[in-house]
């Protein structure tokens, strides 16, 4: 081999790494730290229960999952413009309440006062931190605890059982393993992925987490942006009060802590930063997956539910440790 012909290889060699290293690199773990996460956790739960592929469990846990993606959705916005709402399950459970309160006026009117309620609340956030320059995570603190205390006054704290063959149609009805409930979430990813990557609009939320300071100078209003992704918080909020109604067959004032952490937890698992500027929609919808495929699959091998929160908690730990060598 001639001197010419080894320094070529060995450039190419520098310019295209192994397969190993490439796939090794922490910042490509981090960016499919998720997918590679939910393989492995399907392929371990598999063989040790065989009844974790069957088709009845698939869908239970796609339509378990349908809620968590639609506030990790929400959640997804706020995060990508470097904010945080930690109101979004207590939300939802405020827009559930109003849903009982105002479902015996009719189902639509139902439907309605869940939705804005959640944009009311949605609303309040987006205000108070963009016009009023309150630290996001003391704002939407307040309203996590005025929501709850919301949900558990206008119910008078019991939950109101819901009958509607609609609803019961929506958390009951499949297409092959997909629930109607999932498919719906998952019509919602779409939409907002197209509006985070495809619009002006999504272009100055990513800038806004990015470089507030240039996006301002380039003549983006920040304060708009900011009010708005908590206005679409609210949204995925009021929308999920309603799968929840429909799932669980009650307007229940009990909150939902559950949500919170792990909306964030998917957010964090999707790769997306914490830092703003930079966001999916696809990667905090397989966090959803593999959180429900988790807890799934711990229940199926009989794992205490004392366990549970400790093994989330493990995962999100490790993803959010793998977010440091994001570029």
């Amino acid at each position: 081999m001639t001197t010419t012909t080894a320094s070529r290889v060995g450039a190419d060699t520098a310019d295209h790494p192994p397969v190993w290293r490439t796939l090794l690199d922490p910042a490509n773990l981090a960016t499919w730290a998720a997918p590679i996460a939910l393989v492995v956790l399907t392929i371990v739960f598999q063989s040790l229960n065989p009844t974790f592929l069957s088709l009845g469990n698939l869908e239970s846990m796609l339509t378990s999952a349908a809620i968590l993606i639609v506030l990790a959705i929400g959640q997804t916005y706020v995060v990508a413009t470097a904010g945080i709402d930690l109101s979004i399950a207590s939300s939802m459970t405020l827009a559930a309440v109003m849903f009982g309160v105002f479902f015996d006026s009719g189902l639509l009117v139902a439907i309605i006062a869940a939705l804005l309620t959640g944009l009311a609340v949605g609303l309040i956030n987006g205000l108070l931190i963009s016009r009023g320059r309150i630290t996001d995570f003391i704002v939407t603190l307040g309203t996590l605890s005025a929501a709850s205390g919301a949900a558990l006054i206008f119910a008078d704290g019991k939950p109101k059982t819901i009958i509607s063959g609609p609803l019961l149609e929506l958390s009951t009805g499949t297409v092959w393993i997909f629930g109607y409930a999932f498919i719906i979430a998952m019509m919602l990813a779409g939409i907002a992925h197209v509006v985070l990557f495809h619009t002006r609009f999504g272009t100055y939320v990513l800038a806004t987490g990015g470089n507030p300071e240039a996006a301002a100078a380039t003549g983006v209003s920040t304060k708009r942006i900011k009010t708005a992704v908590y206005v679409i918080a609210g949204l995925m909020a009021g929308i999920a009060a309603i799968l929840l109604v429909a799932r669980v067959g009650a307007a229940e004032p009990a909150a939902n802590t559950a949500f919170l952490l792990n909306s964030v937890a998917a957010v964090v698992l999707g790769g997306v930063s914490l830092f703003g500027g930079r966001a999916t929609i696809a990667g905090p919808v397989i966090g959803a997956l593999l959180l429900t495929a988790l807890v799934n699959g711990l229940t199926l091998l009989g794992v205490s539910q004392f366990y549970q929160p400790l093994s989330v908690g493990i995962v999100v730990v490790a993803a959010a440790f793998l977010t440091r060598f994001q570029k």
